[in-house]
């Protein structure tokens, strides 16, 4: 008897309603703060190549399995991990499963408010005019005295963190639904603008090769890792978000074909970016590998400088925010899911109860910007209890808060929690149970399905995470020997 379950917390009106919430989740700032500044860093087309080969081997189908199993759970992704357990008599420590996405979205949170808040703010500035005319090193003395001001900072965290926690603390319809109904128009609206504004730049031809034309002497083991992880971070996998909204999606809904559809939105979405980024960085002579600071850096400095400039880089950062809002309240909604279910509170309570502890670890990544890292941080706190010869100089201790948060949660915490989503769904939930939640009609689509999330998705992760850890390296040494 196939297991029917509804939600305390309501569903999507409709199937357009889920799919515009799934792709607000999976639309943030991984698609146009990260995707243009990683592919300036790994050489461009061989990484786009790389990416797209993971969002379709990995990223859709764990995609699909995700919200299987939240729509067969149909609670916040720890309850329905029990739920799930207890359905299908597995061991008690798959429960870990939906501790770990709350977790993942939780530690992300606490640091893309932190980013969000320097794109809320680069809204007034580039509306004012403050980069009208600037030079690169006007442009970035005006960012560096931004993030070495720790107070600017924390109070743009604590706008966005407030906004977030409006939206989450209004409910499924009055609160998620909505805004993602405003946001995701708006926000490719505003994208293919900017796009038609990259296309009289006189660079476009240019930006197209460097995303489309694969030089494979460009990319590297790393960057392969970073594909892979971005594949989970931009897609919202492994966090939490996708089960939840899934718990929430009606009973009639196609999980393939909606899969299919975020996954390609959200793919569309980053290729915009880059068509919409790249043309304005090659025409002003910049540097496509600028790394983090593309945005709050380099491409400032080139809207300065045009016909314009000011209109459409706001236009530019406000599309940054919206990319970000609807990506944030997908992070927190889980853990707000579990404290209503579990302890009783309302929405409100709960989503303040949530919104305020990010808040709290977001000041991590507020004092990072100062330059402040693990290892400085490690030797107070050692000085403090009389360990001050110890020595803390290892890879992790080198990074700042926020760049250790991002690699554990992008590079560890997602990737594995998408592979074990993979395993739970294709070899510890029964067949029929499977199945009976995807309700795929076409036998030979289910099948495909099927044999890539047994077998070729989790073999694809196991092995770039093993290289990640130098596992892969270390054999391939020995092997040679």
């Amino acid at each position: 008897m196939p297991v029917r379950r509804t939600s305390m917390h309501g569903q999507w009106s409709s199937r357009m309603a889920f799919v515009l919430a799934a792709t607000g989740s999976a639309v943030g700032l991984g698609n146009i703060w990260k995707f243009p500044y990683i592919t300036g860093e790994n050489g461009g087309g061989a990484f786009v190549l790389v990416y797209l080969i993971c969002i379709a081997v990995i990223g859709i189908p764990i995609m699909m399995a995700e919200v299987m199993l939240g729509r067969r759970g149909r609670q916040s992704p720890i309850n329905t991990m029990r739920a799930l357990i207890a359905d299908e008599r597995a061991h008690g420590a798959w429960r870990l499963l939906g501790w770990a996405g709350v977790a993942a979205g939780f530690l992300i949170m606490s640091y893309y408010s932190v980013i969000a808040g320097e794109a809320l703010a680069y809204v007034f500035r580039t509306a004012g005019g403050m980069f009208d005319g600037a030079t690169a090193d006007g442009v970035r003395s005006i960012f560096a005295a931004f993030t070495s001001d720790a107070e600017a900072l924390l109070a743009w965290h604590t706008i966005f963190t407030a906004l977030t926690m409006v939206v989450v603390a209004r409910g499924v319809r009055g609160g998620l639904e909505m805004a993602t109904k405003i946001m995701m128009p708006a926000l490719f609206v505003i994208l293919l603008l900017l796009v038609g504004y990259a296309l009289d730049l006189g660079k476009f031809d240019q930006a197209v090769t460097f995303l489309f034309w694969p030089d494979f002497s460009k990319i590297s083991a790393n960057g392969i890792l970073i594909a892979m992880g971005h594949a989970f971070f931009t897609l919202s996998l492994g966090m939490g978000a996708i089960m939840v909204y899934g718990s929430y999606m009606r009973q009639d809904t196609s999980i393939a074909k909606t899969s299919i559809l975020i996954s390609l939105a959200d793919t569309t979405v980053a290729l915009l970016a880059g068509l919409a980024i790249f043309p304005i960085v090659f025409t002003n002579g910049l540097e496509p590998a600028a790394g983090p600071g593309l945005i709050f850096q380099t491409l400032p400095l080139a809207f300065g400088h045009m016909p314009g400039g000011s209109f459409f880089g706001t236009l530019f950062f406000i599309l940054l925010v919206f990319a970000a809002w609807s990506s944030a309240i997908s992070l927190i909604e889980p853990a707000v899911a579990w404290l209503v279910e579990n302890r009783g509170l309302s929405r409100v309570d709960a989503t303040v109860r949530v919104g305020s502890l990010t808040w709290l670890l977001g000041l991590a990544t507020v004092f990072s910007a100062t330059g402040v890292t693990v290892g400085d941080i490690a030797h107070k706190i050692a000085g403090s209890v009389g360990l001050s010869t110890f020595a803390f100089n290892g890879r992790f201790f080198q990074m700042t808060a926020f760049g250790l948060i991002d690699y554990l949660t992008a590079n560890i915490m997602l990737p594995l929690g998408g592979l074990f989503i993979a395993i739970f769904a294709g070899w510890v939930m029964a067949k029929r149970s499977v199945q009976d939640e995807m309700d795929v009609g076409n036998r030979f689509a289910f099948g495909l399905w099927y044999i890539v999330i047994r077998f070729v998705t989790p073999f694809a992760v196991i092995v770039v995470f093993l290289d990640a850890i130098g596992v892969v390296p270390w054999l391939r040494a020995l092997i040679q020997r």
